[in-house]
C-alpha cells in the first residue's frame, strides 16, 4: 500500500477522533467543567472543517467518509443537547426536538431502503444550516456556563428548535416526493406491457 492510499484515509481517521472526542466532552459536561467542554467542542468543530478540507482539496472523498463526517456531528449534537440537557443547562423540550428530528430522519432513511431501494444521501441545505445553528447553540450555552460571557441564549434556542423542526419537514416531504417518483417510475413498464 502506497502513502498516497495511506494518506486519502486521513479525513476518515480524523472523523473517527472526532467521534472518539465526544467521550471527553460529555464527560467534563457531567463534571460541570463547561470551560474544558467549550475548548474540546470547539477543537471538534476545527476538525470538521479540516477534514473537509482535505476531502475536498485533494479529492480524498470515500463512501465511508461520507458516513463517518455526518455520524461525528450527529454523535456531537446528540451528546451535546442531551447531557446540557441533564445538567438544566439546556430545556429538555429543545433536546427532543433535536433528538426527535434526527430519530425520524434515520427511521424514513430505514423505511426508504426496505420498501423502495437504495438512495443516496446527500445533505439539504437547510440541514446543514441547522447544523450549524445547533452547533453555535451549544457554543454558546457553553460559553455561559463556563463564565467566558454574559449572555442570553434563549434567542439561539428558539432558532435552533426552528431550524430542526424545518429540516425534519423538509426531509419528510423531499423524500416522499421521491419515493412517489420511484414508485410511478416502477409502475410505468408495467403499464406499458399491459398495453
Amino acid at each position: 500500500m502506497g502513502m498516497g492510499t495511506v494518506w486519502r484515509h486521513l479525513p476518515n481517521l480524523v472523523s473517527v477522533l472526532r467521534i472518539v472526542l465526544v467521550v471527553p466532552i460529555g464527560w467534563m459536561m457531567l463534571e460541570r467543567r463547561y470551560d474544558t467542554a467549550l475548548w474540546l467542542v470547539l477543537a471538534a468543530g476545527l476538525s470538521d472543517a479540516f477534514d473537509g478540507w482535505l476531502a475536498r482539496r485533494f479529492g480524498w472523498r470515500s463512501r465511508l467518509g461520507a458516513f463517518l463526517d455526518p455520524a461525528a456531528d450527529k454523535v456531537l449534537l446528540l451528546t451535546g443537547f442531551v447531557v446540557l440537557a441533564l445538567m438544566d443547562r439546556l430545556p429538555w423540550w429543545l433536546a427532543l426536538i433535536v433528538v426527535g428530528r434526527d430519530a425520524v430522519i434515520v427511521g424514513g432513511a430505514l423505511a426508504y431502503r426496505l420498501l423502495i431501494g437504495p438512495f443516496l444521501a446527500q445533505p439539504r441545505r437547510l440541514a446543514k444550516y441547522c447544523t450549524l445553528v445547533q452547533i453555535l447553540c451549544i457554543l454558546l450555552v457553553l460559553l455561559q456556563s463556563s463564565g467566558f460571557a454574559n449572555i442570553h441564549v434563549q434567542a439561539a434556542q428558539w432558532l435552533t428548535a426552528v431550524l430542526t423542526v424545518a429540516s425534519g419537514v423538509d426531509y419528510v416531504l423531499h423524500w416522499a416526493a421521491r419515493a412517489r417518483h420511484t414508485g410511478r417510475s416502477a409502475a410505468t413498464p408495467d403499464k406499458e406491457r399491459m398495453a
